[in-house]
């Protein structure tokens, strides 16, 4: 068996699931997996909302995948900057890249960049502490928009009525947690274009929504359309029944009189952000079904009385140096996972995995199953790919720090999640996140603590 070596390029679940499916099926192969941050773990770690621990739990199983001694993680290498794809085909006999989505998919509405209108992605940065994120966030709307039909719209109107001392049980950070405090939002509005069949909720996230003795959740009946295709979606698929099932018991429940509200709103298409210098409210459209899922516009609009807007309506992917990528569907060409050129041609040697190959769609479950295809392409394309310029498997260390790039190592890790989780027990807590980048690798680097 033909000994060979792997660079993953992110080291969240895709990659890593990437890695997992590539060492256990071949036994000779050995993996670095590459990321951007200090750490570990991708958008389980800073895409997850801080009050969502069962997740989290995910992060056991990936830990068991980075502890084998085949995968070896280097972290705070940029790829494009600090590598680049000919010196990464140097190294290795194949690379994958599984960088996942990061940036906010555009509305393009009149105001949408109206100062106090707000990409998801930036302020889910922000309150799980990623270190690129600023430490501090305007918190000074009463009445708020959230404009999308996801969990990533349900995370956001959860952060903003939920009280900050409520969130002290989770590894939320310092400055998030004083950001929280300030927050003077009462109200928070969740937009949908669609009916209660079409929401893309998650039946446990959306019932998880009025948890909090603080909030209450307030469902519209304005737009709770369900037509005859509703109907069929309904009987047919578990987790819509179960989301319009909330539903009908949140429109039921009579409001506790909480301080805090998340209004869920249906059918209303979002057309204007209004305001000269910034957010001063929202425009939207009544819309109703067409019976096949979609809506159409009824000419009826209403403005809302909003000082802030958020839009969760999908994140993209971005071009990665070197490779080419179709800006329409913002993900990288690719047939099976194997890239393709402008010309459809396959890139020797060169895949991807994850939301960068298939757009940022899919649960856990999806990224296995399509970690496992691009692994089938790349074992079945092996005997024709050559082997690597470079043999010796820790040159690309020695390459980095000749760069000057401060990479980081799985042991330094290790030690950083042993400094948060010590930084945790101090306040009674689980973990507290460490947030510069600077601390986060000082951190790592610290001798580790007697027993």
């Amino acid at each position: 068996m033909r000994k060979i070596r792997v660079a993953v390029i992110g080291a969240g679940p895709a990659g890593i699931y990437a890695s997992d499916i590539l060492t256990s099926e071949y036994e000779a192969a050995r993996v670095d997996l590459f990321d951007r941050l200090p750490a570990p773990y991708g958008l389980v770690r800073y895409g997850v909302a801080p009050d969502h621990p069962r997740i989290k739990e995910i992060i056991k199983a990936l830990r068991r995948v980075l502890s084998r001694p085949e995968i070896r993680f280097i972290g705070n290498v940029h790829y494009g900057t600090d590598l680049t794809l000919a010196e990464l085909r140097r190294h290795y006999d194949a690379v994958i890249f599984s960088t996942g989505a990061r940036r906010d998919r555009p509305l393009d509405i009149p105001g949408i960049d109206l100062p106090g209108s707000y990409g998801a992605a930036d302020f889910v940065s922000w309150y799980d502490g990623h270190p690129d994120a600023p430490r501090s966030w305007p918190l000074e709307a009463r009445d708020v928009a959230v404009l999308g039909a996801g969990n990533v719209a349900l995370d956001i109107a959860r952060m903003l009525a939920k009280p900050a001392d409520e969130q002290l049980g989770t590894e939320i950070a310092g400055n998030v947690y004083r950001g929280l405090a300030l927050n003077k939002a009462t109200d928070i509005h969740v937009f949908a274009r669609r009916g209660p069949a079409q929401i893309k909720f998650s039946p446990m996230e959306f019932r998880e929504l009025s948890h909090s003795p603080s909030v209450d959740v307030i469902v519209h009946p304005e737009g709770f359309e369900i037509d005859e295709a509703s109907q069929k979606a309904i009987n047919s698929t578990k987790s819509i029944k179960l989301v319009v099932d909330t539903m009908m018991k949140y429109m039921d429940r009579e409001p506790t009189g909480a301080a805090h509200r998340i209004h869920i709103h249906l059918c209303q298409s979002p057309v204007a952000v209004l305001g000269t210098d910034a957010v001063a409210g929202l425009r939207t459209e009544r819309t109703e079904l067409m019976g096949d899922g979609n809506v159409r516009g009824t000419g009826e609009f209403t403005d809302w009385p909003v000082q802030a807007v958020y839009r969760a309506v999908g994140y993209q992917s971005s071009h990665l140096a070197d490779l080419p990528f179709d800006h329409h569907a913002a993900v990288v060409p690719n047939d099976a996972g194997r890239v393709l050129d402008s010309d459809w041609t396959v890139i020797e040697a060169t895949y991807v995995t994850g939301w960068v190959k298939r757009g940022p769609i899919g649960l856990i479950g999806h990224t296995k199953s399509d970690a496992a295809e691009t692994i089938a392409s790349l074992l079945a394309d092996l005997p024709a790919i050559p082997g690597p310029e470079v043999g010796d498997p820790d040159a690309i260390l020695a390459h980095l720090a000749g760069s000057g790039v401060d990479y980081t190592t799985w042991a330094e890790w290790e030690r950083l999640d042993a400094h948060e989780v010590a930084l945790g027990a101090e306040q009674g807590r689980d973990r507290v996140k460490v947030v510069p980048r600077d601390e986060m690798i000082s951190a790592g680097r610290r001798p580790p603590m007697p027993r």
